[in-house]
């Protein structure tokens, strides 16, 4: 055998995948019933580039083309085997492979990791033989690969060859469903868009989601990276990937499942139990810039919207409309996914009427009435002339179009004239119902970057999709000229992280000032007489809390008193707390009580962490007191954390009026909490390997300022590795 010469993680060894010179068809057979048939049928019918050969021990040829007995017959070099064998006999194929050279391999057969114990351990096998001799797996238990470029009918599946192949292309396709995922190429195809690439990534042996994502893009033939995702395999290899992707302006849309609340646990954190798996997955996708997809529709809608090669310019949508009813329908629908319907400007309202007839209306929906459609359809280039020359006008959705239109039809093309002379995105629908049936101009609209898209695609949706592509992708542009890294240094906590065990306030408190977030002045008093002391030192006002790594919720246990004004109350105080702390919890280890500053009123917010279990340090941002408790207004980012980040994360919550300066209040201080942001970022990065969640909570910040007012952290059980290195 011989050692893979290639770093399995390079998108270069896959090229035998996608664009291989020979394949090699294990268990080809010629009944045709059987797999081994259908794909060389497929093969044949997709007209494969390359050579074909069929390997059968008992048939001297299967669909007119010469077979051989075995690998090893074959004269030349194969580059991809595609097994149609059953799992028993893969083994034995893949050592076949490894001796012949091969390059490449597509695994149909189940009956492994997905079945359990034994079949996780031929998995491995499998892998290992893999990786040792450099073979590209896709597979098994998947459906397989298909290229359109080369003929690469790589599958078994009848369905896939059953649509047809159109012009329109440009998108790649990986996922980890095989089932669905033939079923939303079959949908795209239906509906005018031929995935480039299909892959059906199976059970992910030897090459994973991301790494296709890496091939394409990396690929020319590829305008758009769509999927199906049920759980990312190596994030942060998807992470630094969605960068690449963003900085060539592929998108990558995805369709993730699993919205359920299934995946949340309960935590004594806020953030551990606030953070469900699908809000990491949203708030992760959000941070990257991957669009995801709510359906298989959105992929479609939005991939063809993109393929016009213009994007967005904003928000500001207007609506031509021969249908009033529809106009006002598809309004909603716009501003239901974040897009304005604004009012428009007096000058271009002028401008329009005086192309429209008088029962017409002017205003957005521009509602040319049921005349357009019937007998005046030039009404519909009418509204269009002025609106170009609208600036504040972003996008204009046609919801009817002449269909009797041919390419040639003068009134055809100088609609094309007009909308690719101008930076508007312009794009046609037809009612959901009547969704396949498509004016006779769409190929010639189409071929002039103007999308046409039934309505059933809902391509209001993926409009607002794409709207939010391009505003992440001009930011990244602009980041890219203007960022400013601030390095927070990596401080000892070695002394403080013991495994297994949750810190006490006052210890928590410690580890964000060695990060330098301010915190409240303390004072740890054994009795009442210390604690009178302590009182007078800092001065009154004054608040009492146990201090107890085994009481992480204070007010659960009535052990916390705020405002105390004198040296009798806070005798009184350090009694109750005491007492209270102890019958809430008998078996409590107590460090004291302690003694802190009341702190001025202010805002109260809330900074957390979480250890998600595949994204790993998930940061958690959010108004405090029942803004969290009850309304759960929260945004959460994976660590590490930039600026731009942390900016977008206080953007997002629905209460950040409250921080900019509600009813006449100054503005709280927004860089003081990107500041605690990135540095519990940097200390949750620092520590990934021991700490399991980290909590500020309040946390007042003020015009000028911002203090930690409690705080909580939790080690993990296990500590294998403090030396973290931060992106």
């Amino acid at each position: 055998m011989i050692e893979n010469k290639h770093s399995n993680n390079s998108h270069e060894t896959l090229e035998p995948l996608f664009n291989p010179r020979s394949i090699a068809i294990l268990g080809a057979s010629k009944s045709e019933y059987k797999i081994g048939n259908l794909q060389v049928k497929a093969l044949l019918d997709g007209h494969f580039n390359g050579e074909i050969y069929p390997i059968n021990r008992n048939a001297k040829e299967i669909e007119g083309i010469k077979c051989y007995e075995s690998l090893s017959d074959v004269p030349n070099e194969i580059d991809l085997a595609i097994f149609c064998l059953g799992a028993n006999q893969v083994q034995q194929g893949l050592e076949d492979c490894a001796r012949k050279k091969v390059k490449a391999a597509i695994i149909f057969a189940a009956g492994f990791s997905e079945t359990g114990k034994e079949g996780i351990k031929q998995q491995k096998l499998l892998t290992d033989i893999a990786r040792k001799n450099g073979i590209r797996i896709v597979g098994p238990n998947c459906v397989g690969l298909v290229n359109l470029s080369n003929g690469l009918i790589g599958t078994f599946s009848p369905a896939i060859q059953s649509v047809p192949i159109n012009d329109q292309r440009g998108v790649g396709y990986v996922s980890q469903s095989g089932a669905f995922g033939v079923l939303t190429y079959m949908a795209a195809a239906q509906n005018g868009l031929s995935f480039n690439y299909f892959v059906s990534v199976g059970n992910e042996m030897e090459t994973e989601f991301s790494d296709v994502i890496e091939y394409m893009i990396h690929d020319s033939k590829t305008s758009v990276i769509s999927g199906y995702l049920e759980g990312a395999k190596n994030p942060e290899k998807l992470r630094s990937l969605a960068k690449e992707a963003l900085d060539r302006n592929k998108p990558i849309i995805v369709m993730k499942t699993g919205r359920s609340k299934a995946g949340s646990r309960a935590a004594a954190s806020h953030t551990g139990s606030l953070a469900g798996s699908d809000q990491v997955y949203d708030a992760f996708f959000k941070q990257v810039g991957i669009v995801r997809a709510d359906d298989y529709e959105d992929i479609i809608s939005f991939s063809k919207l993109f393929l016009s090669k213009k994007l967005p310019n904003g928000r500001n949508t207007v609506i031509i409309t021969s249908s009033g009813g529809r106009g006002i329908n598809e309004a909603d629908r716009c501003e239901s996914y974040g897009l304005t319907i604004n009012p428009l400007s007096s000058k271009t309202i002028t401008e329009i009427k005086r192309n429209i007839p008088e029962y017409a209306s002017a205003s957005n929906p521009v509602d040319l009435t049921a005349a357009a459609s019937v007998s005046n359809p030039e009404l519909f280039l009418a509204p269009l002339r002025a609106l170009v020359e609208d600036p504040d006008v972003d996008n204009i959705i046609f919801t009817e179009f002449p269909f009797n239109w041919t390419a040639e039809h003068p009134l055809l093309q100088e609609f094309i004239e007009i909308c690719t002379c101008s930076d508007k995105f312009v794009f046609i629908t037809t009612f959901p119902l009547d969704g396949m049936t498509l004016p006779l101009g769409t190929a010639e609209l189409v071929k002039n970057g103007i999308p046409v898209i039934p309505g059933n695609l809902n391509p209001i949706r993926g409009l607002a999709k794409l709207v939010e592509y391009s505003e992440f992708y001009r930011k990244n542009l602009e980041n890219q000229a203007s960022i400013i890294t601030k390095k927070i240094e990596k401080q000892s906590l070695q002394d403080m992280l013991k495994p297994g065990t949750a810190l006490s306030e006052s210890e928590a408190s410690m580890v964000l000032e060695r990060y330098r977030i301010a915190t409240t002045k303390r004072v740890i008093a054994e009795n009442e007489n210390d604690a009178v002391q302590f009182a007078n030192s800092i001065g009154y006002p004054v608040v009492l809390k146990v201090d107890s790594p085994d009481i992480p919720h204070k007010t659960e246990a009535d052990a916390i008193r705020l405002n105390v004004r004198t040296d009798l109350e806070v005798r009184k105080a350090f009694t109750d707390i005491k007492r209270n702390a102890l019958d809430y919890k008998p078996d409590a280890t107590i460090y004291g009580i302690s003694v802190q500053e009341m702190l001025p009123d202010g805002v109260e917010i809330i900074v957390g962490a979480s250890d998600d279990p595949v994204f790993g340090p998930v940061i958690m941002f959010g108004l405090g007191g029942i803004f969290v408790e009850i309304y759960k207004d929260i945004s959460f980012r994976i660590a590490p954390l930039s600026r731009q980040d942390a900016l977008e994360m206080i953007e997002e919550i629905k209460g950040k009026d409250i921080l900019l300066g509600a009813r006449g209040k100054a503005p709280v201080d927004i860089e003081a909490i990107i500041d605690v942001l990135l540095k519990v970022s940097a200390i949750v990065t620092d520590y990934k390997h021991s700490i399991d969640e980290l909590d500020i909570n309040p946390l007042l910040v003020y015009e000028n300022g911002i203090k930690a007012a409690d705080a909580m952290i939790v080690v993990k059980n296990n500590v294998t590795d403090n030396t973290v290195i931060r992106g």
